[in-house]
């Protein structure tokens, strides 16, 4: 069975870090999360003001980070010795899980920024599992082609054609693509029933199972076992992004998830204590 979109949003203007302007499309009050995906941020611009002053040291526990550049450069460090910059077509995956801290900072004065940071729950068994990072460039990243001419760059997972991305993750089966189709160009890839998942449109507009998604739109996918969509006139530029459900309570403060309220209390109690990092 095809999956259908059941609820669509462009996400609202937010800032976060040091006021580095973006839109938040999931966690936002049109949209809460899509278990197990916690937030999904967009960042672009060409103007340093709404950017520059990045994202200073700051902690996280009971999930994972992933920044996904499409333009610019982005340096992170970590308090666990990791640094890195990430050009586009780069991504770094951070598994923070029992708390690490971190900053991500722009590598450039002037220019396009241009970006997602993903944010995806860890079941309650790994949530103070000792932290750790991937990271991958953009030519490190298997780039398919598809036989009507497109192309799916894949970041995690393994598609329909058989490529599978580099970064490693058993925890929630993750599957991350970033997908190019030509005008009216078809693409097709299976999801598991166990897996929740979403559509975010970057440029153009597709069709899904009747639904019309345009540029700068997500779409969160209803339960099936395979995502059909068309690229319009114009072709499109998508993100499919899934993860299989986890099912389990969520407790949010700031910079931690966890499960309940008292473990919220506790990541704040150990971060004033300085056992962080």
């Amino acid at each position: 069975m095809n999956r259908s979109i059941i609820q669509k949003t462009k996400g609202v203007p937010a800032t976060d870090g040091a006021g580095v302007k973006l839109t938040r499309i999931i966690a936002s009050p049109e949209l809460d999360m899509v278990d197990p995906l916690l937030l999904l941020d967009r960042f672009e611009s060409d103007k340093p003001q709404d950017y520059i002053a990045g994202f200073p040291t700051h902690p996280h526990r009971g999930f994972e980070t992933v920044t996904y550049m499409l333009a610019g450069r982005m340096r992170h460090k970590d308090s666990a010795g990791n640094e890195g910059v990430i050009e586009s077509g780069g991504v770094q995956w951070m598994t923070a899980a029992k708390g690490i801290l971190h900053s991500e900072m722009p590598e450039q004065e002037d220019g396009l920024l241009r970006g997602f940071q993903l944010w995806i729950n860890l079941p309650a068994t790994n949530k103070f599992d000792e932290p750790k990072y991937q990271e991958f460039s953009a030519d490190e990243m298997p780039l398919e082609n598809l036989e009507t001419g497109g192309t799916v760059r894949v970041i995690s997972g393994k598609t329909d054609g058989g490529t599978t991305g580099p970064v490693v993750n058993t925890l929630t089966e993750p599957l991350y693509l970033d997908i190019s189709l030509g005008s009216q160009e078809s693409f097709r890839q299976p999801l598991p029933q166990s897996q929740n998942g979403v559509i975010y449109v970057i440029e153009g507009d597709l069709t899904l199972e009747g639904t019309f998604l345009e540029s700068e739109e997500l779409g969160v996918l209803g339960r099936g076992e395979t995502v059909s969509v068309m690229a319009g006139l114009q072709g499109a530029r998508l993100l499919l992004m899934s993860g299989r459900r986890l099912d389990e309570p969520v407790a949010r403060g700031g910079p931690f998830v966890m499960n309940t309220k008292a473990e919220i209390l506790d990541a704040f109690a150990d971060l004033r204590a300085g056992r962080f990092g």
